[in-house]
């Protein structure tokens, strides 16, 4: 989903940091040290030629899923294609393309069945009480009427970090919409990436994610002070 080009700034203009780059700076790095592993042993196949040669490739399928999603609930005319190639990734044709279209069409029978409607997506926000930006996918409303916050990951697995980035979003959400509290919980829909896999995700409250976020945003700020020391 974006971000601003400019990065998030408080009321003051002073910038502050993303949802993502906080919970990113302490994340479990495992994954990357995988990918930045099989990056070497393609580069010594003569596969690649750099780390990140392969990043302008064609999108594998739980992207392009990603991308179906975001041009169906998206406002501004966007095809999924375009999408894509916003992002630097080619639409895929073939098999990888046929899954994605499995996962999405998965997607939209969750969309029927649960009878969510989304009422206000991808809004920039920024939290002048704990100073962080973040961009929530999408605000939702559920057949009671309740209020949910909807969140879309690319991912083989669901990780303790989207809980965390899902939490924080509420806090940005309710400080700069105070009249529209989330009452009905949390939504997270995940497409596996190589296949499409669609599968949901759903918490009723997220204390202990937050109360991980806090402590971040702190140590992020403490990290940042101890490295102009060094």
């Amino acid at each position: 989903m974006p971000h601003p080009h400019g990065g998030y700034r408080d009321e003051k203009g002073k910038r502050v940091p993303g949802v993502t780059t906080i919970t990113g700076r302490f994340k479990d790095s495992s994954g990357l040290l995988y990918w930045a592993f099989e990056q070497g042993k393609a580069a010594e196949r003569g596969e690649i030629s750099k780390l990140y040669e392969k990043r302008d490739e064609a999108a594998d399928a739980g992207t392009v899923a990603h991308a179906m999603v975001e041009a169906h609930i998206s406002d501004d005319g966007r095809t999924w294609r375009e999408i894509l190639r916003q992002n630097k990734q080619l639409p895929p044709k073939g098999k990888i393309l046929t899954l994605a279209k499995q996962g999405y069409e998965n997607y939209l029978k969750w969309v029927s069945d649960s009878r969510i409607r989304i009422i206000h997506q991808e809004e920039e926000l920024v939290s002048e009480r704990y100073k962080f930006g973040g961009c929530p996918d999408a605000i939702g409303i559920d057949s009671q009427g309740n209020k949910c916050l909807i969140d879309w990951k690319t991912s083989n697995s669901v990780y303790p970090e989207h809980l965390i980035q899902i939490a924080a979003y509420r806090v940005l959400w309710e400080e700069n919409h105070p009249d529209e509290l989330i009452t009905g919980g949390f939504h997270l829909l995940r497409f596996s990436k190589e296949h499409a896999d669609f599968t949901h995700h759903y918490w009723g409250e997220l204390e202990d994610a937050w109360a991980q976020f806090e402590l971040f945003r702190k140590a992020y700020d403490l990290d940042r002070k101890l490295k102009k020391r060094l």
